[in-house]
């Protein structure tokens, strides 16, 4: 089962962040092979950090909710909430497999949080600068909770526009760059 993960940060937590960087790194390395994609997201000036998204493959919603939860950021107080949803893997591949490499243009996460309604989610026909995308779901996987996306593009309005704003209540668009040290 995949399942999305952000988690927030809490404002000035950087000190914080940057104190527990290598027990971080080597919670995730223990996941090493069940991650899908993975990176920080970035406040509006583009360097500090504002949160943290990881997209893993994991057996069930209670060993989604231990990698979440027991995560030393978490447990130390650096995040202010987390966004943990089950998720589909759309584009069938992980973050680095994506055709266009790591580096080269700008990188945003999109999350579109759904309305009342479901709907039937289809991947965008121009799939070029997508690095993932799939359903937000319930922990069931049977209600359709939003949609959420990495992508290269060249701006934070162009990566609002993969997901069509009357299909969604709100639509939240993140810088973000790959992550890990694959």
């Amino acid at each position: 089962m995949e399942f999305f993960c952000y988690h927030r940060d809490r404002p000035g937590s950087l000190p914080l962040r940057e104190k527990l960087g290598e027990e971080h790194w080597s919670y995730m390395d223990r996941y090493a092979e069940e991650l899908i994609a993975r990176g920080p997201t970035f406040a509006d000036d583009g360097e500090t950090p504002s949160g943290s998204v990881h997209i893993v493959d994991l057996p069930d919603p209670a060993a989604a909710r231990a990698f979440a939860f027991d995560e030393p950021n978490y447990q130390a107080g650096a995040y202010r909430d987390v966004l943990l949803r089950r998720w589909r893997n759309m584009l069938g591949r992980t973050m680095w497999d994506f055709p266009g490499g790591r580096t080269g243009g700008d990188r945003y996460l999109v999350i579109g949080l759904a309305p009342e309604q479901s709907a039937e989610l289809a991947v965008p026909p121009d799939r070029d600068g997508l690095i993932a995308f799939g359903p937000l779901l319930s922990d069931d996987g049977a209600t359709w909770l939003g949609t959420a996306v990495l992508l290269r593009a060249p701006d934070p309005e162009t990566a609002r526009g993969v997901l069509s704003p009357v299909r969604y209540a709100d639509i939240e668009v993140h810088d973000w760059e790959f992550g890990g040290r694959r």
